[in-house]
């Protein structure tokens, strides 16, 4: 009877031991939930790229080189993209230019690009749109804190078919080159050359042996003058008249003498 206690005992301890639930710690459980299998799996498949990527520009040099050219090309782009502030910024650098000159000598063409971006700038007429590496400036048909009833309602908004037709500059590589472009020689004024042949109304660029004659000229002309010439036909001018000076006092008494020796 002892023995069948015994032996019933050993066995109800051992069934509980065995329905009693294990303990884990936190991190386990975390790590068997459902966002830690997500995220070790999401790891497990970012590692396998790596390796395959590594594996592939190691097989391929060129290849990799190619595309690793062609992504810092278009990370440097990003990081190069101009803004509306350096469009602000090169717009009054370009009107101040074209102000210190004279409406005789600056380009027509560069006075009214920039005349006309600084008059829509005043409305409050000028946008500024980033796409990713570029950067567009578009005129817009009102100022965004008017009140006036085009200006709000949605549907008298300018389509965005027509945003190619209101584009005015774009911004890439850190330059805006539609107004870079503009400003090319915006010290010449192509009217004044209108009324002369097309043969002599662009001029062609000098040669190497021009410019070097004209930086050598240009160098000359800051050197002081050298009169050594003039001083020589000088002094021998000079020299000439004291020569005849003295010869005429001679000449004179010969003269004087003369009569006196025919008398003896």
């Amino acid at each position: 009877m002892a023995a069948s206690w015994v032996t019933r005992r050993l066995f109800c301890s051992a069934v509980a031991e065995t329905a009693a639930p294990v303990k884990t710690g936190r991190w386990e459980r975390l790590k068997n939930s459902r966002a830690g299998v997500w995220f070790r799996s999401m790891c497990s498949d970012y590692k396998e790229a790596c390796r395959e990527v590594a594996v592939g520009a190691w097989e391929r040099p060129v290849r990799a080189s190619v595309y690793a050219a062609l992504l810092g090309g278009v990370w440097a782009c990003f990081e190069t993209r101009p803004d509306d502030a350096s469009f602000d910024e090169a717009l009054l650098e370009r009107s101040n230019r074209l102000g210190l000159l004279s409406a005789w000598i600056r380009s027509s063409a560069s006075d009214g690009h920039v005349q006309t971006l600084v008059k829509l700038r005043n409305e409050g007429r000028l946008r500024h749109l980033s796409l990713g590496p570029l950067s567009l400036v578009y005129r817009a048909d009102h100022d965004p804190e008017a009140s006036l009833y085009e200006a709000r309602c949605s549907d008298l908004s300018p389509p965005w078919r027509e945003l190619p037709g209101r584009v005015l500059d774009v911004g890439f590589a850190g330059r805006w080159w539609v107004l870079d472009s503009k400003m090319k020689d915006y010290d010449v004024n192509e009217d004044e050359f209108k009324h002369l042949p097309e043969h002599m109304q662009a001029a062609a660029a000098p040669g190497a042996k021009e410019v070097e004659r004209n930086e050598s000229l240009h160098k000359d002309s800051w050197l002081p003058l050298e009169m050594k010439e003039e001083e020589e036909e000088v002094n021998a001018a000079a020299g000439k008249q004291d020569g005849v000076v003295e010869q005429e006092p001679m000449k004179s008494l010969e003269e004087e003498q003369t009569p006196a020796q025919a008398e003896a």
